[in-house]
């Protein structure tokens, strides 16, 4: 099995790393500056449970330097894929799958989604209908993401959270495809479920994001600030019930209710969310696929989210000064 991971990062590079170390998996990654030059020097170091370990991945910088694969795990932000979808085309043979581990909602997501919004695109995450083009939704296979991992020096990645990643189809079957890469996952040391419905679990995960994310950014409050009793907890819930109630009116159903999933934010403890670390560092932030997008499918569905709409504006005034937007 021939394996691409696209962005090689905190989570790309916990991906790539387990994989690599379990031998039989063919593990290429893509990255760029100076992290792509040092794993290519030194290898790929992981730290996990207090533990240290190398491994040596093939380390590029192109795609086409990587050729076709047998699945492609975008591990990217999602502001940053419409930029290098057509740099991805090496990558793709007739039968490559590409793995959507993106957060918020991805682009495909109403493609084959039964109802009076199949195939409709998502305008928040592709406003010219680029990446439904160029990384078809025939190809996609959903991947939701709950490890929390950074990157604190060039080649190194730390593990801090979790272990798994949730697959699944767009038309929720159970596929061949699937299959094979939740065992080659699970070999690595991952849970890999593969899951029927995977957009109420887009939609679990987004759920606290839309919330955490925005709020961190605004306030430089950690997660257990946020989580932990009065009013950021409060504006947070808020937020959340606004969006449960338009991932309702697409179908979604919510197997927990909200206040198990601000819950489960708090369980990280003292950590800095990924657009707080990317708003420190002047790195634009995943605005619209986190709350750019509730408030387009607000609209869609007929939903009001004023919450949500008077934070993302707060949100994209603060990207604009910070020069992150």
């Amino acid at each position: 099995m021939k394996i691409c991971i696209y962005g090689a990062g905190a989570i790309g590079g916990l991906m790539a790393a387990k994989l690599a170390a379990k031998g039989d998996t063919e593990v290429t990654v893509i990255a760029r500056g100076p992290h792509l030059a040092a794993m290519q020097a030194n290898g790929l170091k992981l730290i996990s449970d207090g533990q240290e370990s190398i491994t040596r991945p093939r380390c590029v910088a192109t795609a086409e330097e990587a050729g076709p694969q047998d699945y492609v795990l975008i591990t990217l932000k999602a502001h940053s894929l419409p930029g290098v979808a057509q740099q991805m085309q090496p990558l793709l043979g007739p039968e490559t799958t590409i793995v959507s581990a993106v957060n918020g909602i991805p682009w495909w997501y109403f493609y084959k989604l039964p109802g009076p919004y199949e195939d409709r695109r998502v305008a928040s995450v592709d406003p010219d209908g680029a990446l439904w083009e160029a990384l078809h939704p025939s190809r996609v296979l959903g991947c939701i993401i709950y490890p929390a991992a950074d990157v604190p020096e060039p080649g190194v990645v730390n593990h801090t959270y979790g272990d798994r990643f949730s697959l699944g189809e767009p038309d929720g079957s159970r596929s061949e495809r699937a299959g094979a890469l939740s065992a080659a996952l699970v070999a690595a040391g991952f849970k890999a479920p593969v899951r029927p419905k995977i957009r109420d679990e887009i939609w679990v995960k987004l759920w606290g994001n839309l919330a955490f994310n925005p709020l961190s950014a605004l306030t430089g409050a950690t997660l257990d600030v946020i989580t932990g009793e009065g009013e950021l907890r409060a504006v947070c819930r808020t937020m959340m019930l606004e969006a449960q109630a338009i991932a309702e009116a697409l179908g979604t159903r919510f197997a927990i209710d909200v206040d198990k999933r601000i819950a489960g934010g708090a369980e990280v403890g003292a950590h800095k969310t990924s657009m707080l670390q990317d708003l420190e560092r002047g790195r634009p932030m995943e605005i619209d696929a986190l709350l750019g997008v509730i408030v387009e499918l607000a609209e869609l569905v007929q939903r009001p989210a004023p919450t949500c709409r008077t934070v993302l504006a707060l949100l994209r005034t603060r990207a604009r000064l910070a020069g992150c937007y």
